[in-house]
């Protein structure tokens, strides 16, 4: 019996040799190209010759500066000159001639007391007065402020329910070149830190602006 184990398990292991040595004859032929046909070997080599599939098709050979892309060596203001970056054009309030008024956005789910619904709206008022007090002398938006300043300061109050209302309107303001800023609170007293409470938008033109804030109801 002992016999018998002992054939078997030298066929199994011959066996495995064989099958061993076998595959790794196959694999080393198959690499080389020895069991491919001509026309598959003829396809290789001119694959591995494209120069577009190549590792090296990305890489400019006179070592110049890709028109496509900025140089990263390069400041912003180089880049604009080679004409590298192209940025969008900031859109600009369009100037209707009209009396300009500010409207302050509040947040009433929040439920801020009078007193720091004033204080709120107090900074925002100020952020957007530096906002556009820090624009070119001669500018449209230096114009706005001071036909703004000199019309009265009209600052209108009103109401919406949530911060993702309040985001909305201020990117719909951006876009048309308005002034617009949002009030984050220090959460020192009432609420929680961080929490957005008063969106200023403007000083602009009152049909311009109404084009933000029409809807909306009075505080």
């Amino acid at each position: 019996m002992s016999d018998d184990s002992g054939k078997q398990m030298g066929i199994v292991l011959s066996t495995a040799f064989a099958s061993l040595i076998a595959g790794y004859m196959f694999g080393v032929s198959t690499t080389r190209g020895y069991l491919i046909s001509p026309e598959l070997v003829e396809q290789r080599r001119a694959n591995l010759a494209d120069p577009v599939e190549s590792e090296e098709s990305d890489v400019d050979e006179d070592d110049t500066v890709l028109d496509h892309a900025p140089n990263w060596a390069n400041g912003k203001d180089a880049d604009r000159r080679q004409g590298l970056r192209v940025e969008p054009e900031k859109p600009v309030v369009k100037d209707t001639g009209e009396e300009c008024k500010l409207v302050l956005v509040v947040r009433t789910d929040l439920g801020m007391t009078k007193g720091k619904i004033a204080a709120q709206c107090s900074h925002a008022t100020l952020a957007c007065f530096k906002k556009l007090s820090k624009a070119a002398e001669g500018s449209a938006e230096r114009k706005l402020l001071a036909r703004w300043e000199k019309s009265g300061q009209a600052k209108i109050a009103v109401q919406v329910k949530s911060q993702a209302e309040m985001l909305e309107l201020c990117r719909k303001a951006r876009g048309l070149g308005i002034t617009a800023e949002v009030i984050q609170d220090a959460g020192r007293t009432q609420i929680e830190a961080g929490s957005m409470t008063v969106l200023g938008v403007g000083p602009a033109p009152r049909s311009v602006v109404d084009q933000v804030t029409g809807g909306l109801k009075l505080l």
